[in-house]
């Protein structure tokens, strides 16, 4: 059955399966992501400790992924679940690089407004497809290194600006920072993402029981940082 998504004057927009909603509202939380992030801001900093957002989420995450994994486990025959420690003392690797992660994205948006950081993106695609190929050997075809390269040029010069613009100050419209943070969000992503796959093929467990197992120690990394950032300010609570 088909979904059509109808906008202003009876357009066309898109025909999309019911199964293939969850990738579509994914796509558009992930878009939301930096608008909603930039809107929290105020006066160029968050009057919340952001690091509290990565781990509210992971939280979250884990208890949507037990839900799933308990459902799961009520078909017969019951789902794959190691419990060895060679498997699972792996996870740890990608849960840290995710933490990580989650809190670069929030400094790289007081560097950058929403539309840049948007652009800046784009590079977690150039980043995993050449961590693709270098760590699990993944072929890419031509046309493929030709679109890696295309999206890297076209990220790098949408962001330098001429001399027509406000000033000439800066070659780049927004700080070096920020594309500091910017190309480490970017490669930090790809990696998290290059391990995890790599981490999850290792074997035939389920997915629900994988996703716990990475949320879990992401979680306990998270009340970790988060102990450890409010200590560092005193406001460390029991």
């Amino acid at each position: 059955m088909l979904l059509v998504l109808i906008v202003g004057n009876d357009q066309v927009l898109s025909l999309c399966s019911y199964n293939e909603m969850p990738t579509f509202g994914a796509y558009h939380l992930f878009m939301w992501q930096g608008i909603l992030t930039t809107l929290s801001q105020s006066n160029g900093g968050y009057k919340y400790d952001y690091a509290t957002v990565p781990f509210l989420a992971e939280v979250f995450k884990l208890l949507v992924s037990s839900f799933l994994l308990w459902r799961e486990c009520q078909s017969s025959p019951l789902p794959r679940m190691t419990i060895e420690w060679k498997s699972v003392r792996l996870f740890p690797i990608p849960s840290i690089i995710y933490l990580i992660h989650n809190n670069v994205q929030f400094a790289t948006l007081t560097y950058m407004d929403t539309s840049t950081y948007q652009i800046m993106g784009n590079l977690k695609i150039v980043t995993t497809g050449i961590l693709f190929r270098l760590f699990l050997k993944r072929k890419l075809y031509t046309l493929q290194w030709m679109a890696i390269v295309l999206l890297a040029v076209g990220t790098t010069t949408s962001q330098i600006k001429g001399c027509g613009e406000i000033s000439c100050d800066s070659l780049f419209s927004a700080p070096v920072q920020g594309y500091m943070l910017g190309i480490l969000s970017a490669c930090l992503s790809a990696l998290a993402g290059v391990y995890t796959e790599f981490l999850m093929k290792k074997n035939n467990d389920s997915l629900y029981w994988q996703n716990i197992q990475l949320y879990t120690y992401v979680f306990f990394s998270a009340h970790i940082a988060y102990f450890w950032c409010n200590l560092q300010h005193g406001t460390a609570s029991p």
